[in-house]
């Protein structure tokens, strides 16, 4: 048979030379690869995805599903001043002091030169075994105080 009835697909072939290069200059397999955030432990899996709500990479309402009460509104507060100050922040370091329906997470992370610290709490309600944040501290936000403790006013 001289002529194929196949289509021909209309894919760009790849290659393994200098003309598979993508959009930036890189080729597949340069650079460092990353661990999938799915092999994370969960609360250093939470602390990448707060980092990118906070850094401004994420909109806040990304974690809508994972927060709960304060947390969100924590989180509201925090993201459109973005304490990273702009610059992507790296997560040094995750202590977790962990039961079975809560961790308490302290993190260090650097954002360019400055160093910072982060603290969160993850419950996990009965019902769904899922775990969600109800608390976020950054290092410069000062404590929050429950209106009924707060005393009388001078």
């Amino acid at each position: 048979m001289t002529g194929s009835t196949r289509p021909r697909s209309t894919r760009p072939r790849t290659t393994t030379g200098p003309g598979n290069v993508r959009p930036g200059g890189l080729r597949p397999g340069d650079g460092l690869r990353r661990a999938p955030l799915r092999a994370l432990p969960p609360y250093a899996l939470f602390a990448e995805r707060l980092l990118a709500v906070l850094s401004g990479e994420r909109p806040v309402h990304w974690m809508l599903g994972q927060t709960v009460g304060p947390a969100y509104e924590q989180l509201v507060r925090l993201a459109p001043d973005v304490p990273f100050g702009g610059v992507r922040p790296v997560l040094r370091r995750c202590r977790v002091q962990a039961d079975t329906t809560v961790m308490e997470v302290s993190a260090i992370v650097a954002a360019g030169e400055r160093v910072r610290a982060m603290a969160f709490r993850l419950e996990r309600p009965a019902p769904d075994h899922r775990w969600r944040c109800s608390a976020v501290e950054l290092d410069d936000l000062p404590p929050r105080v429950p209106a009924q403790s707060r005393g009388p006013r001078a």
